[in-house]
């Protein structure tokens, strides 16, 4: 046993150090810096930060490379050293309608209250490879800009709202709580719900987020208002009484507007769905606010159709994708008790099975 265990050593040792020089690949070319993943591949950090749950470009950027481009390797990452860091305490709720927005638009109204800001997007340019950007070359020019208005934009909504067109913003009545230190019971409410989502992997929540729009959920939505920028992050500080800013932080936020609902008591009106993202993170926001919709069916007093998106426990179970990860890859661990265990009974029972059919034909 004691050499079984010192040659698995050996062996892990040897494992560790191979997969650093495939992570640093052909010495003869340059090694990617952590300053170049956060500048060049910000989506990519972005994802990072959302999912691990800790605003910090340079870490998310330091997980990427270490994890070689694995980007649910680098969640994982940041989510085991967020749980080393200490707390000083909770910032106030982020004013997102103060956010000062770089990208700002609204698929629900053309002449949108406070403009139309596309920003930096793909989503009006074609999908060919720009063999450009293979070529070592200048840099490009830099994009013509507007003025910077530093207003705060008006949320859509807000419009909607003030002819009753659209349900008021739901309010909790209790402070929300904390998954990151209690775990996720059933029933949970919107805001246990939200921070799950937050955390969830991109993919299975986009996932989930189509099966809405084909029909599962019944929740054809509007993106109302879709926008990106920086919100100051403010504390309360007892000592001075009065809160202090502590901070800025990009945000990407999503709200839908979605199909009709009334009562007898209430007259129709649009209901609202809601995701919220570090970074620029846009499919991230969106999905959430599909999700987020399909979820609050029985608030609405809607029926469930059974749709996969409006069952709770199995979207908020199966979303997370570090402990979806942690299930899925220690199968391929050494499993040998349990396996010898099972195949000394598949033995037995076909011994047994085999007698039998021995007993019958002998009669």
């Amino acid at each position: 046993m004691y050499v079984a265990v010192k040659g698995g050593e050996a062996a892990i040792e040897a494992a560790h150090a191979w997969l650093a020089e495939a992570r640093r690949g052909d010495p003869g070319i340059a090694s990617l810096t952590v300053a170049q993943i956060r500048e060049q591949l910000t989506l990519a950090v972005n994802r990072v930060m959302a999912e691990g749950s800790l605003y910090d470009p340079d870490l998310a950027a330091l997980a990427i490379r270490q994890a070689r481009g694995d980007m649910i390797e680098a969640v994982f990452l940041i989510r085991a050293y967020r749980t080393t860091l200490p707390r000083f305490g909770a910032s106030l709720p982020a004013d997102t309608g103060a956010m000062r927005v770089v990208r700002r638009i609204s698929a629900t109204f053309k002449d949108a209250p406070g403009g139309q800001v596309l920003g930096p997007t793909f989503d009006y340019t074609h999908r060919l490879l720009d063999f450009a950007l293979a070529a070592e070359g200048a840099d490009p020019a830099p994009a013509p800009r507007a003025a910077a208005d530093l207003r705060p934009v008006p949320r859509i909504a807000a419009f909607l709202g003030s002819e009753g067109l659209i349900e008021p913003q739901p309010v909790a009545d209790d402070p929300p709580g904390d998954l990151t230190r209690e775990p996720l019971a059933f029933p949970a409410d919107r805001a246990l719900r939200l921070q799950a989502l937050a955390r969830a992997d991109e993919g299975f929540t986009l996932g989930m987020a189509y099966s809405t729009q084909r029909g599962y959920g019944r929740t054809h939505a509007f993106v109302g208002e879709l926008r990106i920028g920086t919100v100051e992050v403010e504390m309360e500080v007892p000592e001075l009484g009065f809160a202090v800013c502590i901070g800025e932080v990009e945000l990407t936020e999503c709200e839908t507007v979605n199909q009709f609902t009334g009562s007898k008591s209430e007259p129709p009106q649009f209901t609202r769905g809601y995701g919220l993202s570090f970074g620029q993170n846009e499919r991230k926001a969106i999905s959430m606010s599909l999700v987020d919709r399909a979820l609050r069916w029985r608030e609405l007093g809607e029926e469930n159709t059974g749709a996969p998106a409006q069952d709770e426990e199995f979207v908020l179970a199966h979303g997370d994708n570090v402990q979806a990860t942690g299930f899925l890859e220690h199968i391929k661990l050494p499993h040998y008790v349990d396996f010898q265990a099972e195949l000394e009974l598949i033995r037995r029972l076909r011994a047994e099975a085999l007698a039998g059919a021995r007993a019958e034909s002998a009669e």
